[in-house]
């Protein structure tokens, strides 16, 4: 008696569709913490960015008597000219347009000094936070999609 041996040739169907529940299933778990992974790099690059405008803010004032009235102002030259109090060359071209690392940038100059504004351009997306800060160098934040104040909390 001649026993056949049955040869496999792939996989069932059963199979395959158990392969990729596994892996919608990992998907499910690891695509939320990525997006919030990389909410709070935003976040924390936005901070950075704050403190890099209250440098370039101390740098401008010790240079030209005042504060910058605008990011532009602390902004690279064009071409070869040299800095001037229109253009200070203290910041990078990104962050003197007031865009960077999901965050949109605004600065006001006030009689004694400026304030800045950092918001996410997309909430819940880039950003869960807005920031503020001005002339006394601290940093607030407020959570939720209304810009942060002066009467918000610093960061620690």
């Amino acid at each position: 008696m001649q026993i056949r041996r049955r040869c496999r040739q792939g996989f069932s169907l059963i199979e395959l569709l158990i392969v990729i529940a596994i892996i919608l299933i990992i998907a499910a778990i690891a695509i939320p913490k990525l997006t919030s992974a990389r909410m709070a790099a935003f976040e924390m690059a936005s901070i950075r960015a704050m403190h890099t405008i209250n440098t370039a803010q101390i740098q401008y004032f010790s240079t030209y008597g005042r504060y910058a009235q605008s990011l532009m102002e602390l902004g690279p030259t064009t071409g070869n000219a040299a800095p001037s109090p229109a253009a200070s060359d203290l910041l990078s071209g990104d962050l003197s347009s007031g865009i960077k690392s999901g965050y949109v940038f605004t600065m006001v100059g006030t009689p004694g000094g400026y304030t800045v504004n950092a918001d996410p351009q997309t909430f819940s997306v880039t950003g869960s936070r807005t920031f503020y800060t001005d002339h006394t160098n601290i940093i607030r934040n407020h959570f939720g999609n209304e810009p942060a104040t002066e009467n918000d909390p610093e960061i620690q």
